[in-house]
């Protein structure tokens, strides 16, 4: 009986460790960064802001020559809209083994109402009003996409939009500033969650502030706004995904 207590604690630890050895000492992580940083040239640190779109990756072959010399070059540090777990696979392979210094590539895609499983559009899902579904679906949608390697969607969009005209009012929740935060922050918590998980994702807020306010509903055009009208109905849902 007095073995209980002891083998209770090993059972414990047991169970315990492993999770806990998951977790990077954030003081060793910063060391490892740092000497990285140091062998790079600056090339290399240009080449990880650098996320081209995959071209004929998605629907063609696993890799175009073009990406896969400038992937072994340190010219790339992610790559845009590739889909298929053995294409990224192989692209991650080239980028672990055949680069300098072996840095793993970023895999982001536009993950906007769904991955495999496809939800109602970003408009049409924040006219249920409930958070609980919008954030379970940005959760599924994570689940999906990180199973196929992907850990960076563009997604919420939080443009607040009011004019019909606008080729993308769909990708947003509509006009209301309120609605549009609530649904900013239930999509980015599914998404992300607390990174605790590996089938979490990172969500990234688009677009450019004032861009669903382009005058006349006409793409990338001009915006004429006051700092107050910015400030009240337009900023609101970025703080709200922050």
């Amino acid at each position: 009986m007095k073995r209980t207590p002891c083998l209770l604690l090993a059972f414990l630890l047991s169970i315990t460790l492993p999770v806990m050895a998951q977790k990077p000492d954030p003081v060793k992580m910063k060391v490892y960064v740092d000497a990285l940083m140091k062998k790079m040239t600056l090339d290399e640190k240009i080449g990880q802001l650098n996320l081209p779109g995959s071209g004929d990756i998605v629907t063609g072959q696993a890799k175009s020559s073009d990406i896969g010399q400038k992937i072994r070059n340190g010219e790339v540090g992610g790559l845009f809209n590739i889909k298929g777990v053995e294409k990224i696979k192989e692209v991650q392979r080239v980028a672990v083994e055949e680069s300098r210094l072996k840095i793993p590539l970023l895999f982001g895609m536009d993950v906007i109402h769904g991955y495999q499983t496809t939800f109602p559009i970003p408009l049409a899902m924040s006219c249920v009003w409930d958070m609980n579904l919008v954030e379970q679906s940005a959760r599924v949608a994570a689940t999906e996409a990180s199973a196929s390697g992907i850990n960076w969607t563009f997604s919420p969009m939080v443009d607040i939009s009011r004019d019909p005209r606008w080729g993308r009012i769909s990708e947003g929740s509509g006009e209301d500033a309120y609605l549009g935060s609530r649904v900013a922050a239930a999509m980015v918590k599914g998404y992300q969650g607390d990174f605790s998980k590996n089938t979490n994702i990172m969500a990234c807020v688009k677009h450019y502030a004032l861009y669903g306010a382009a005058e006349a509903g006409r793409d990338y055009n001009t915006t004429d706004m006051s700092r107050v009208r910015m400030f009240n109905e337009y900023l609101p849902p970025y703080k709200a995904a922050v």
